[in-house]
């Protein structure tokens, strides 16, 4: 077997040829905008879009930065422009039940219009009403009303003076009513002379004054039949007088409005009401019986009241597109339950909490009815009541607006129950992957509601055509955000950045929020340095910068391998150590550490202790590299006897969680040497994951993994021997820095990579690994022909001391 050969310098980073791209400057590229590298999501939004059917709203997902919703807005804006401007929302006072208001829609425009001519159609109310009030012919009808009236009385009050002259009485007026006295000689007989009557002659006098008083008694019990005859003449001619003053007005209001039949029906009720309440808009008018002026509507008890008269006949125009040109595209960042279908206000008045139809406010889903909704899954799921409430909304199609507490059954006072309002529009949700499928498992409405997925990428290929595009794309965002203008170089290092992050010399994030920050900072560093032009060394200047700020982390613990707090070897032969390569991720940034690697074998059953996995400091997925381990040995080299070692591999200095399977070929190698008893040189690192068929696989972070063992290497110096082994699958994820780069051409450092587990121990020990003969046995002087050996010993040692054992 022939082991493989190092990397040449030009395979560990693709670098982007800055010729390829037909333009000195990203000024002189148009200024177009095309979606490149989301051909599936744009389908799929597209497809959206045009479904008119109920259901198929889109949820939009992927990692936040790649333009998820500048892509659903622009679609959604095009869509838009093409349908109408949907109608006003508007609503009324319910004259009949004042808690469930009216709902009107009208024409765009026409609820500004309607509410204009409502306000101005209740300060003419209050002209003519005052004017007809005020006049000197209601004055005068309403004058002889109460004379007609008080005539009656009067009439009836003589007939019993009459009668009592005629018998001898006289009807007195005193301080406790009216009594009737006997008359002599034309006077009031005084109570003297009454009472030097004869007896019989006072019994037939008192009997004629008791006649008399049931008389009395008779009209004066007919007075409140009289002041309800006088009320009720009142409050007739008041109704027919405000009728001639007002029925004019609501005739053009009529006409104006005859093709709204809503608004017509409003326009009755607002009449009839102000003609039965001309009481409430008159106060005191309809009490003064006795006649004399009646200026009651100017006499009003209070502002206050006169506001909350008059704001029963307002309109509250709740959504208003006199001014959209076109159908609505609505964002809601904070998409909280009232925020999203709307709420019902409160104001405190005398230490009550009191509302009215004036106090509806519209939600986001009034707003952008007619048209399109965009909002962020996270948020919206993050408020109480608000996911529920969308939901409900779209199952029943219309917006019903209530309290979260009414929605939930657990408040039962009364509040005003708005007419709902029919819904007909696109609802687009962004958010994560994660959130998708959760929902798509958990809740059994979610597939009814969102039957279109829009599945974003993340990263784009790099052919030629493919970074063209991005230039362009790059050319928007420079103009976007008034940046200086990028040469070709600038564009070019800013795609091979584009690369590093996501680990792929052959494809680049789209990840535009990452691509944006970094192109912003560069164009500090060229307006710092006096240049017009942003060039590819303001880029890396600002690459330089990004690491420089949050790099303090690695330079502790490259610090606390040099200085010999943390033991890494990168000269020397060990047995049974290797230097395994691993990744910290502390946020955005993440970097390499090497970690050293020991093994340990005796005698035993097979067994391969992960010391990490016994003091729970390792994952699941580092379990399961070791317990592969087991598999790898015993299919090689135990299969006509027992395994009969006990293994121990362990991170030396490791006081943190470990998981992931990328050392289990570093633990494989450590174990191959202790068993065949071969030092390996400790100038190597390694990173892989193996299989029971010795094959090493990808991991991730190769790049930091290399530059990580680098660092430390060039630190103590750069020998020409140091390197690391990668698995060949990970060559194609190459984009290292240029020192590396540099340090590799000048055959100072090395990059291996490795198909096989045979490949690796031959480069790590210099010993053949060896291969089967027709026979199935390996040569003696090889690892694989030792550890067959040693294992085959082994066996005969365990199955020795099993029968001492046994014989004892």
């Amino acid at each position: 077997m022939t082991p493989p050969e190092p990397l040449s310098a030009d395979q560990l980073c693709m670098q982007c040829n800055p010729d390829i791209f037909p333009f000195e400057t990203t000024s002189d590229l148009d200024d177009d905008y095309e979606v490149i590298g989301q051909e599936r999501a744009v389908q799929a939004v597209r497809f959206s879009v045009g479904m008119p059917h109920r259901g198929y709203n889109v949820f939009v997902m992927g990692s936040s930065g790649i333009g998820r919703r500048n892509l659903v807005e622009r679609f959604f804006n095009e869509a838009a422009a093409e349908r109408a401007v949907p109608q006003d929302l508007c609503y009324v006072n319910n004259f009949d039940a004042s808690h469930q208001p009216h709902l009107i829609e009208l024409p765009p425009g026409k609820g500004s219009e309607l509410r204009a001519d409502m306000e101005e159609l209740v300060e003419q109310l209050q002209a003519a009403l005052s004017g007809v009030f005020e006049s000197e012919e209601y004055q005068a009808r309403r004058q002889e009303i109460e004379q007609e009236v008080n005539e009656e009385q009067e009439d009836a009050l003589e007939t019993i003076r009459d009668k009592a002259n005629e018998q001898g009485m006289a009807m007195v007026r005193t301080p406790g009513g009216l009594v009737f006295a006997p008359v002599k000689e034309g006077q009031v007989m005084s109570p003297e002379e009454f009472q030097t009557l004869e007896q019989d002659e006072k019994e037939r006098l008192q009997e004629i004054i008791n006649g008399l008083q049931k008389d009395l008694q008779q009209v004066v019990q007919q007075r409140p039949r009289l002041q309800r005859e006088l009320q009720e003449r009142v409050k007739d001619l008041n109704k027919e007088m405000a009728n001639i003053a007002i029925s004019g007005l609501f005739d053009e209001m009529r006409e104006q409005y005859a093709d709204f039949e809503d608004v017509l029906d409003f326009l009755n009720a607002v009449e009839k009401d102000v003609l039965d309440n001309l009481r409430r808009i008159m106060p005191g008018n309809d009490n003064n019986q006795q006649g004399g002026s009646l200026p009651g509507f100017l006499r009003r008890a209070s502002a206050q009241q006169e506001e909350a008269l008059f704001q029963r006949y307002e309109v509250n125009v709740i959504v208003d597109h006199s001014e959209s040109e076109h159908a609505p595209v609505v964002y809601e960042n904070n998409p909280t339950y009232n925020n999203l279908l709307g709420r019902v206000e409160f104001a405190a008045r005398m230490g009550a909490l009191t509302t009215n139809f004036t106090m509806i406010k519209a939600g986001a889903m009034h707003r952008a009815n007619g048209g399109y909704l965009i909002l962020d899954a996270r948020a919206l799921l993050m408020q109480p009541y608000a996911y529920e409430g969308l939901k409900r909304a779209l199952r029943s199609g219309e917006l019903r607006i209530e309290s979260p507490g009414q929605m939930a059954g657990v408040i039962s006072t009364q509040s005003l129950e708005p007419e709902p309002t029919p819904l007909n529009l696109k609802i687009a949700l962004i958010g994560e992957r994660i959130l998708y499928y959760q929902l798509k498992a958990l809740d059994p409405d979610f597939g009814e509601l969102f039957k279109v997925v829009a599945d974003f990428e993340e990263t784009l290929e790099r052919s030629e055509e493919n970074q063209v595009a991005f230039a362009h794309t790059l050319a928007n965002l420079i103009r976007e955000h008034d940046l200086r203008p990028f040469d070709r170089t600038a564009v070019a290092r800013v795609i091979e950045r584009g690369a590093r992050l996501v680990s792929d010399a052959e494809r680049v994030t789209i990840n535009m929020l990452a691509i944006g920050d970094l192109m912003r900072e560069a164009n500090y560093y060229a307006e710092e340095a006096g240049s017009a032009v942003v060039s590819g060394e303001h880029v890396q200047q600002a690459i330089e910068a990004q690491i420089f700020r949050v790099d303090r982390a690695r330079e502790r613990t490259q610090e606390a391998i040099e200085r010999d707090l943390v033991l890494i070897d990168t000269e020397g032969e060990v047995i049974g150590q290797v230097n395994g390569l691993s990744v910290l991720q502390l946020g955005d940034f993440a970097f390499g550490r090497p970690s050293r690697i020991t093994a340990s074998i005796r005698l035993g059953s097979g067994e391969v202790v992960d010391i990490e996995r016994e003091v729970e400091l390792s994952g699941p997925l580092h379990a399961k590299g070791v317990l592969i381990l087991s598999g790898f040995l015993g299919e090689r080299y135990a299969t006509d006897h027992p395994l009969s070692l006990s293994a121990s591999l362990v991170f030396e200095q490791s006081y943190g969680g470990v998981d992931g399977d990328s050392a289990s070929s570093a633990e494989l190698y450590a174990l191959l040497s202790a068993i065949a008893q071969a030092p390996i040189k400790q100038a190597f690192a390694v990173t892989g994951s193996v299989n029971q068929n010795g094959q090493v696989q990808a991991i991730g972070g190769v790049n930091e993994k290399i530059e990580g063992f680098f660092d430390i290497c060039r630190t103590r110096g750069l020998t020409g021997e140091q390197g690391v082994l990668i698995p060949v699958s990970n060559v194609q994820n190459l984009m290292l820095r240029q020192d590396v780069i540099d340090a590799v051409e000048a055959g100072d450092f090395h990059i291996y990579p490795v198909r096989t587990i045979d490949e690796g121990i031959e480069l790590l020990t210099g010993v053949p690994a060896g291969e089967k003969d027709e026979d199935g046995n390996y040569p003696a002087d090889t690892i694989n022909g030792r550890v067959k050996a040693r294992l085959a010993e082994m066996a005969r040692q365990r199955a020795a001391f099993s029968r001492e054992l046994k014989d004892e």
